[in-house]
């Protein structure tokens, strides 16, 4: 589990497909990693493989590439990272998983004042999760959700986020990792069957209606 408080910026120093999947070799100051454990790389979570002074690596397998955009990282690509929450520490952002929900496009970017306006295009099954001020987690940094807009949602990133994050780098166009509020995924899984109900006994009053 994670917070979405990004630890440092990372880049990419080697990519290689092997029997392992797509192999990342990424440089960060980490001085302490361990093989196994779980870290959180633009915001999708990935085992540490083999480590070593100022570098690890992690394996991205079929699926995780699909669902990513990790197949476009080549040498050069700065990435957020942020280790696994240990028992005890402060929760400063939201309950982040590591799971990306889905791909999203940046529609538009505009500065406001000290702000950094972000527009992000998600699919419906996304867009249905988001909440006014809201939490979302996009390129694994923990955002409140600044408006909602059709078809995706808005963020207001400060200049902290900006100093400490990939995100300045944002243009049109960028893809990126969102992945949305998980209490917000169980209530609909909960609710799911209510819904099913009410929809059926809607279509079912429309068509006696109709009759």
């Amino acid at each position: 589990m994670f917070t979405g408080l990004i630890e440092q910026i990372g880049e990419v120093d080697s990519v290689r497909q092997t029997e392992a999947g797509r192999e990342i070799r990424i440089r960060a100051p980490f001085t302490d990693l361990s093989s196994g454990e779980s870290i959180a790389v633009n915001g999708a979570c990935l085992t540490v493989r083999e480590r070593g002074a100022g570098w690890f690596e992690a394996a991205a397998v079929i699926t995780t590439l699909e669902r990513t955009t990790i197949g476009d990282w080549k040498k050069g690509t700065k990435v957020n990272l942020e280790r696994s929450l240990r028992p005890g520490d402060r929760l400063g952002g939201h309950i982040v998983q590591g799971h990306v929900d889905c791909v999203g496009i940046v529609s538009a970017r505009d500065q406001s004042g000290d702000a950094l306006l972000i527009d992000v295009s998600v699919p419906p099954s996304v867009e249905s999760l988001m909440v006014l001020h809201g939490s979302v987690a996009v390129d694994g940094v923990s955002l409140t959700v600044n408006e909602l807009r059709p078809g995706g949602l808005q963020l207001s990133l400060i200049d902290y986020t900006l100093r400490h994050t990939t995100l300045g780098d944002l243009r049109e166009g960028s893809r990126v990792h969102v992945e949305a509020d998980v209490v917000a995924k169980h209530v609909r899984r909960l609710l799911e069957p209510y819904l099913r109900e009410a929809t059926a006994l809607t279509s079912l009053t429309d068509f006696s209606l109709e009759h």
